[in-house]
């Protein structure tokens, strides 16, 4: 019986080379240069590394400096501006503990978001957003005001902005539409039914699936899928989380992509290249690199 803990095998590679548009290199087993490596070798020729805190979008924007395929995204996490704001000291993030910063604190975390949003290898802000899952009704203030000023980052300095919605959509879709979305959106780990896939459409946003789409119980993520046009979709893995089946549970990373844009390609009805192609190109415009 295989453990949870060993790394699924390599696909067979895909014939058309496509990106891994959100992953988290630094949350991954082994060296980033292994993990590209395992990636090119698969067709995966680049991935968007992507920070969910101050820390963490440091780390993504020197890596993107230092690997030509790595390209980076910066940003607070929705469930990072409570944390800043509040505190954590019961760890209901499943993070660290801790202290509470204030407001200040905030503003200080921003600041630092928006100077490193305006490095050239960082092609994206995110993942920023809304999550209802962890954080309670006493945190949604702090990530609405952060997610707004992420929304103005990503503006100002021309850069495309990653959507983190969980449980939120209806007031991720208003913020957008309050704020005025960037020129390039893109949900990641889309979460939504057909019917706000169709509303994302009509709004030029992008809709990045991850390995839930191959879920049992995901068929409303398919029927989003479906519905989504070729040219605003993304394949992710948010790798190390939601690894595809048959492999759900075992550790995710960006060499698992084909696993994931093959089940696409089921869904949508088209066949494994020209899926791969559109996505390439999709990817490459939406984090214009």
């Amino acid at each position: 019986m295989t453990s949870k803990s060993t790394p699924p095998p390599l696909p067979e590679p895909l014939r058309v080379p496509v990106a891994d548009s959100h992953t988290h290199l630094d949350m991954q087993e082994g060296t980033v240069e292994e993990a590209l490596a395992r990636a090119a070798a698969v067709g995966v020729v680049s991935v968007v590394q992507v920070g969910c805190d101050v820390k963490g979008s440091r780390w993504a924007a020197q890596t993107a400096a230092d690997h030509d395929s790595v390209h980076a995204a910066v940003a607070l996490h929705p469930n990072e501006a409570p944390r800043i704001v509040f505190g954590d000291p019961d760890g209901w993030s499943r993070q660290d503990a801790r202290e509470a910063g204030g407001e200040g604190a905030l503003d200080d975390a921003l600041a630092e978001i928006d100077e490193l949003a305006a490095l050239p290898q960082v092609r994206a802000v995110g993942e920023t957003g809304l999550d209802y899952f962890r954080t309670g009704p006493e945190g949604v203030a702090a990530q609405e005001r952060s997610f707004r000023a992420h929304i103005e980052i990503a503006k100002r300095h021309g850069k495309a902005l990653v959507i983190h919605d969980r449980d939120a959509h209806a007031d991720v879709l208003r913020i957008l539409a309050e704020e005025g979305a960037p020129e390039r959106t893109i949900f990641h780990c889309y979460s939504g039914d057909a019917e706000m896939a169709r509303v994302c459409a009509k709004a030029g946003y992008y809709l990045s699936f991850a390995g839930n789409v191959t879920f049992k119980n995901a068929q409303p993520l398919r029927d989003a899928l479906m519905v989504a046009p070729r040219e605003l979709v993304l394949v992710e893995t948010d790798a190390p989380y939601l690894t595809p089946a048959p492999y759900r549970g075992r550790p995710n990373a960006p060499y698992l992509i084909p696993v994931t844009l093959r089940a696409m390609a089921a869904v949508k009805g088209l066949d494994e290249d020209t899926l791969a192609e559109a996505v390439a190109v999709n990817t490459a415009e939406a984090f214009d690199y």
